[in-house]
């Protein structure tokens, strides 16, 4: 197995087409977390051993990148589930839906991990960080900004509690999407917009 190890570039030495080598080394180490992660592995059991192996690299090489697991696996977990959509300001109904839709391609280890990770969520509070910081308060921030400026813009009433407001737009996705908890959504495609519709019916102005 050849290791993906930092290399130091010499000065004046010609560059290779390509990413660096410790930049593969970094990508791959991501990589291998998530794949992982996907094959069941769980978060308590992830080993910087299997990882390194995983990826081809030293566990040394892990080390210079970061402090502990709990970082790697943060990283890995924003890289896996990405930026959260940015809102076009056309309005607060319109920007809420474009939240709530998954749009663009998607990892497809996302659906394996993301189940997976709730027990850990519960169990572990370095777990529950992880996941508020990656996943959750990224997006909950977003939406924020779009119901206060719909606020100051009139859309919406000025003693809105916004972060009741929050959960009640993105809980019943959320919980559809991990769980399933109620099949008979299956079938909406616009769920989305049903769920924004019925929400700013009781926060307009």
């Amino acid at each position: 197995m050849t290791e993906l190890a930092d290399t130091p570039v010499q000065p004046g030495a010609a560059r290779t087409q390509g990413r660096p080598r410790s930049s593969r080394a970094h990508e791959a180490i991501l990589e291998a977390v998530l794949d992982l992660l996907a094959e069941g592995v769980s978060v308590e059991t992830l080993s910087m051993e299997a990882i390194a192996a995983r990826a081809g690299v030293g566990k040394a090489t892990i080390y210079r990148r970061w402090a502990g697991k709990d970082d790697l696996l943060l990283e890995a977990l924003v890289k896996l589930k990405g930026p959260p959509p940015q809102p076009e300001g056309d309005s607060v109904r319109a920007d809420m839906i474009r939240l709530l839709t998954v749009v663009g391609p998607k990892d497809e280890r996302a659906v394996r991990v993301m189940p997976c990770l709730f027990p850990e969520v519960h169990r572990s509070s370095e777990a529950y960080r992880i996941w508020q910081e990656a996943m959750a308060e990224p997006r909950r921030e977003v939406m924020r900004q779009v119901l206060r400026r719909g606020i100051a813009a009139g859309e919406l009433r000025a003693g809105i509690d916004v972060e009741i407001a929050v959960s009640m737009l993105i809980s019943p996705m959320l919980l559809h999407r991990m769980v399933r908890w109620n099949p008979a959504l299956d079938g909406y495609e616009d769920l989305a917009e049903q769920v924004v519709d019925v929400v700013l019916r009781g926060i307009a102005a």
